[in-house]
């Protein structure tokens, strides 16, 4: 698995972003900021796929989904990359748990502690 290429072009936005808040609000945006916006971030795709379903009014679309889902990637990349997260091998860790988790359960193992 491989997130350098999509990691550098995240990051390149960010620098982008960081050149305009400085020019209009005069300060580039912290941490904190970054994990407001996911949280904004993970929303939209969510009320997106509710309104496919019928739960919830609003516009959406493939094209709609597939742009909030890359806003989404992009605002775990930009503070993994801020918070020095090795997201490749974290993504593998909680992969190989998850696996080892759903495989004893199946195995009639039960829940795993």
């Amino acid at each position: 698995m491989n997130l350098s290429e999509p990691r550098d072009r995240a990051l390149h936005i960010h620098d982008l972003y960081d050149e305009l808040n400085r020019h209009e609000r005069e300060r580039a945006w912290s941490r904190e900021g970054f994990m407001l916006g996911f949280m904004g971030d993970v929303g939209d795709p969510a009320k997106l796929v509710m309104a496919k379903e019928g739960a919830g009014p609003g516009p959406g679309g493939r094209a709609a989904l597939e742009h909030e889902l890359a806003d989404c990637l992009w605002s775990v990349l930009i503070p993994a990359h801020c918070c020095q997260v090795d997201l490749e091998g974290a993504f593998q860790r909680a992969m190989a748990e998850l696996e080892a988790a759903i495989r004893a359960r199946l195995a009639g193992g039960g829940e795993p502690e």
